[in-house]
């Protein structure tokens, strides 16, 4: 695959940067990736399990992304499924690659401020959006959640964390500028007790939380997210392309850098009423 195949994609709902612009996580979707997530298929799984999605829900994701929760979410049969992207070209891609079925439906809007009715899901969720945000964004985001949610709703994270909770300022400082280096894009990771204390103070109690290493890049990890095959043919579009090539292993040597402090977490927290 050269440069430009790379960066062109294959109709993925991405911009026209060029690979040593776009920010890595489209980057390695325009390679072949489809799990995103900081955790992996596993933590995804157990964010699901524990949200505990049924037949009478409506869910709200934010950010669907390639569609990877949105597929297990449907599987799950809620009664209404809503993902809103702020790109109206991934909201479109979502359309015409995810279910169609009249209880499924993408809008383009923000998610800090949706403009979807107060109370309108029993279960939101995001995942690997918060990490990217400011302190007042990742605020903004968790209020709206809290207003879209009725009373007794679940919203689930899984977002990067930074361990143990009491790292100091200056390693997370090192860490947070060295990812978002090699990334593209600013990331802000907290601690696991800093994540539960952000939505605390958006509202939320907290009901459960675990926890994954941050392998995105680990042979192991690729393999078990992707499948082997799919992970075999990543490997070789890796290789056939030098730029990207080269983003991707400042990306891997980051996460090695610093793999016993950056770690991955999903967080089910409620709003009070239930």
């Amino acid at each position: 695959m050269t440069s430009d195949e790379a960066s062109k994609g294959d109709g993925l709902p991405l911009t026209d940067a060029s690979v040593e612009k776009m920010p890595g996580h489209w980057l390695l979707a325009r390679l072949g990736k489809r799990v995103l997530r900081p955790g992996g298929l596993a933590l995804t799984r157990a964010l699901l399990e524990s949200l505990d999605i049924g037949t009478d829900d409506t869910v709200v994701e934010f950010a669907p992304g390639l569609g990877c929760t949105a597929r297990m979410i449907l599987a799950r049969n809620p009664h209404r499924y809503l993902g809103v992207d702020r790109s109206a070209a991934a909201t479109e891609w979502s359309r015409h690659h995810l279910p169609d079925r009249p209880n499924v439906s993408f809008v383009t809007g923000k998610a800090e401020e949706t403009q979807l009715p107060v109370g309108c899901a029993s279960v939101v969720l995001g995942e690997a959006m918060l990490s990217m945000q400011t302190p007042a964004g990742k605020m903004r985001i968790l209020t709206e959640a809290f207003r879209l949610l009725r009373p007794g709703g679940r919203y689930g994270i899984h977002e990067l964390s930074l361990v143990p909770d009491n790292l100091e300022t200056e390693i997370r400082d090192e860490i947070c500028t060295a990812l978002s280096s090699v990334v593209h894009v600013g990331v802000r990771p907290l601690t696991t007790s800093d994540w539960c204390a952000l939505l605390q103070e958006s509202g939320f109690q907290i009901h459960q939380v675990g926890h994954a290493p941050m392998g995105l890049l680990r042979p192991g990890r690729l393999i078990r997210d992707e499948g082997l095959l799919p992970a075999v043919r990543l490997v070789k579009n890796v290789l056939a392309n030098a730029p990207a090539r080269r983003r991707v292993l400042a990306m891997r040597r980051a996460f090695s850098r610093y793999q016993d402090h950056i770690g991955a977490v999903f967080v089910v927290a409620q709003k009070d009423g239930a």
